[in-house]
């Protein structure tokens, strides 16, 4: 069987909806519909395009991996916008179009608020104890302390947690308080469609009537100069008025050098703080908090341990890794050991065991399209080098440890172009199909 089934769908949901709860599930995988499998690549419908980008960038490898698990030909995952024939019913005030809480007294502006995301279930180490006693002294202020707070590092850090529990604390002390959350490209989206509609007056208004603005990943405005425009004078707006603006990204507002020098210097102007990688210290109290708040089965804590150990990049791929272990017990009946984690884990810690280095891929992107290796660190502009080592530079940073700077001088240049190129294929890996086509292969076999 080379296709997935209905049946076979049905158990990927529930797989799913076992690991990461039924607020995430409602809010962004429940709505994915299953269009077909074609040549080991399984299509799957979002209902808008928003939701489209949001599950390709936290979902999609989990989805891949509970694909192949009921079918192991399955090697790709490709989600299109597929609108529903039925529009979607209007929210009740302060509910989301699942029931869940939103975080404004506007839910159409904002997105849902996720509630396992709180202060009292926020692990605090060494790595983020900074931004989480900013993020507490924003949440407990009354004016605004630091505006805005700009709270950035790696995925999986846990920046939108802190977000999140900003945005329920507040709820709790002011219940009256208007406050919005959602990304930078939700966001973008929106004003897109004010424009459309030539009602940009009511955009405007919606935005600086709150107390409290929320955006998420602000290094998606990159490359959108009206939106930027737009955000900037929103920002202005509200800065006027003394209301509340807490942002998260990739990297520190000085880091952001293709955004515009005015919105960069104005998302500098309050508090930036940052999270650094967890530590196995603070990654074991993860755990350990995790398991007891899903209660019901007790994890072994050499169970724990050995993902403390094992799991090493990023906070939601370890809670994933938990996850996954209890939706497997509860399934399938086996009890929880290090034997039965190592067997259910193969691909994540295949993954975290993998010591991909920058000459290893330098090497395998030349042969693919067929350049000398000596390319990779010549001066030569011409597209079929260009395009490759802009390849080679991207998978580095996905792939290995390096810093940009390390990156850069392993190919003869600077940390900037480096960004460039990332930036470039990012953009390109979204609507060129044979290149996304290229960069799932090559990330396969140097993964394998």
């Amino acid at each position: 069987m080379n296709e997935i089934t209905p049946a076979q769908w049905e158990r990927v949901r529930e797989r799913l909806r076992a690991e990461f709860g039924e607020a995430t599930f409602n809010t962004w995988l429940k709505g994915l519909a299953y269009v077909g499998t074609q040549g080991g690549r399984v299509t799957l419908g979002a209902g808008t395009r928003y939701a489209r980008e949001y599950v390709m960038a936290n979902y999609v490898d989990r989805l891949r991996a509970a694909c192949r698990e009921e079918c192991p030909a399955i090697h790709q995952v490709e989600i299109v916008v597929q609108p529903r024939n039925a529009a979607p019913q209007p929210a009740a005030p302060g509910r989301g179009r699942d029931g869940a809480a939103t975080i404004g007294n506007d839910g159409d502006i904002g997105s849902p608020l996720d509630p396992r995301y709180t202060f009292e279930n926020f692990v605090v180490g060494p790595p983020n104890e900074f931004a989480h006693a900013a993020a507490r002294r924003v949440a407990e202020a009354d004016a605004a302390p630091y505006n805005p707070l700009f709270i950035y590092g790696g995925v999986g850090l846990g920046k939108s947690h802190l977000m999140h529990a900003i945005g329920w604390h507040i709820r709790r002390r002011q219940p009256d308080r208007k406050i919005v959350y959602l990304s930078s490209e939700h966001f973008f989206y929106r004003f897109v469609g004010a424009l459309r509609s030539k009602d940009t007056m009511a955009f405007k208004q919606q935005f600086r009537a709150v107390d409290i603005l929320m955006v998420d990943d602000v290094q998606f405005l990159i490359g959108k100069e009206s939106t930027q425009d737009e955000f900037y004078n929103t920002f202005n707006a509200l800065a006027d008025l003394n209301k509340q603006m807490i942002f998260t990204a990739d990297k520190s507002p000085a880091d952001m050098d293709k955004l515009d020098d005015r919105l960069r210097s104005r998302l500098g102007w309050g508090l930036v703080a940052d999270i650094h990688p967890s530590d196995y210290e603070l990654r074991l109290g993860i755990l350990q908090t995790k398991a007891q708040q899903l209660g019901g089965t007790t994890v072994p804590e050499r169970v724990l341990e050995f993902l403390a150990h094992r799991i090493t990049t990023n906070v939601r791929e370890l809670e994933g890794a938990l996850n996954r272990l209890l939706a497997h017990h509860n399934l399938v009946g086996r009890p929880i050991t290090p034997e039965m984690a190592q067997e259910v884990l193969r691909d994540l810690l295949r993954a975290a065991d993998r010591k991909v280095n920058v000459e290893d891929i330098q090497k395998l992107v030349a042969t693919h399209y067929n350049i000398r290796l000596n390319e990779m660190n010549s001066s030569r502009r011409a597209r079929s080098i260009a395009r490759p080592r802009q390849v080679a530079m991207w998978l580095c940073k996905q792939l290995t440890p390096r810093s940009l700077p390390e990156i850069g001088r392993k190919f003869s240049r600077d940390h900037t172009t480096v960004m460039h190129a990332v930036r470039k294929i990012d953009e390109l890996r979204m609507t060129d199909r044979a290149l996304a086509e290229d960069l799932e292969l090559l990330r396969r076999q140097l993964e394998g």
